[in-house]
């Protein structure tokens, strides 16, 4: 397996596809600005000027500070705590270094020599006691500030070699910046999403006290605004959700990288493809994206065919 290779088409075309965000919104502005266009037709039907300067820059500073705001709010609130806050959120327990126990000392053996194979600091390792299924996460927006989870399941059913190849996925999404790439993407959808939101709100505006021209300019600017923003974010979420199959992809040429063994992963691939999905706690779906085994019903139901799936069929 020519690993390297794999790792530099994975990350060209991760590197094509996030342009598609900026295609968003960008066709966000021109929709607006289009939109505003007829508004700006004086008392006696003159004729529209196509291209208008100050509306076009006032728009774009418009709907980017809309989407802008909402998107650092959205990085912002899921940063705080960190990559250690995720893992108790989900119940999980820190595994001391010094542990004595024979399968948690084989887990920081293992993260300890991935470490060592990535050229990152150790991060901290957490076990997931309740979950009995096979999985992962990595979680933190920056290599020191990440910590790595895998369930007891995963403890209990995987082989040695097959359990390095897990962990060695998960600390490709460390080295490789997934986490705090995902946190981005999610803040930008946020933004547009919240674009839409404003346009419901000018909406219930227009049918208030306005009246004559100014309330048809509310509710026309409005009703705008809510399909420019679940167009732009429906595109995006697509945008995404490739994205993220392609960072999969790219963790998984690394993790044979760092572990020179295929095996290993193949065979925590196989047994993952034999058992129910996702995680029992109740925030397993949210954190789906995040997961080793990122599969759930839920999310089936919601993938337009596979387009919004997050992971790469096993």
């Amino acid at each position: 397996m020519d690993f390297f290779a794999e790792q530099d088409r994975a990350r060209r075309a991760g590197r094509w596809l996030l342009l598609g965000f900026g295609c968003a919104l960008a066709a966000c502005i021109v929709l607006v600005y289009l939109a505003l266009l007829p508004m700006t037709a004086g008392e006696y039907g003159e004729e529209i000027a196509l291209w208008q300067p100050g509306l076009f820059l006032i728009v774009a500073l418009a709907v980017g500070g809309v989407i802008g705001g909402g998107s650092a709010w959205k990085v912002a609130a899921l940063a705080a705590g960190g990559g250690e806050a995720v893992a108790r959120t989900l119940g999980g327990r820190l595994v001391a270094r010094n542990t004595t126990d024979a399968a948690e000392r084989r887990l920081i053996n293992l993260a300890d020599e991935m470490a060592i194979a990535a050229g990152i600091p150790a991060p901290p390792v957490y076990v997931l006691e309740d979950e009995t299924a096979i999985n992962a996460f990595a979680a933190g927006d920056h290599p020191r500030a990440a910590v790595v989870a895998v369930t007891r399941g995963a403890l209990d059913r995987l082989t040695r070699d097959e359990l390095q190849g897990v962990i060695a996925h998960e600390f490709s999404h460390i080295l490789n910046g997934d986490m705090r790439l995902n946190m981005r993407l999610v803040g930008v959808l946020h933004g547009l999403f919240m674009l839409a939101g404003a346009g419901r709100v000018l909406l219930r505006s227009g049918g208030g006290r306005s009246s004559g021209k100014d309330k048809n300019g509310l509710v026309v600017l409005g009703l705008v605004l809510v399909v420019a923003g679940y167009l732009t974010g429906l595109a995006g979420r697509l945008v995404r959700a490739a994205v993220s199959r392609q960072r999969e992809f790219l963790a998984d040429a690394s993790a044979v990288q760092f572990t020179r063994n295929p095996q290993g992963l193949l065979g925590a691939l196989h047994k993952v493809a034999q058992q129910a999905s996702g995680l029992a706690h109740g925030q397993g779906e949210a954190v789906s994206h995040m997961l080793f085994d990122g599969r759930s019903s839920a999310s089936a139901l919601r993938s337009a065919g596979g387009l919004l799936a997050t992971h790469p069929p096993l």
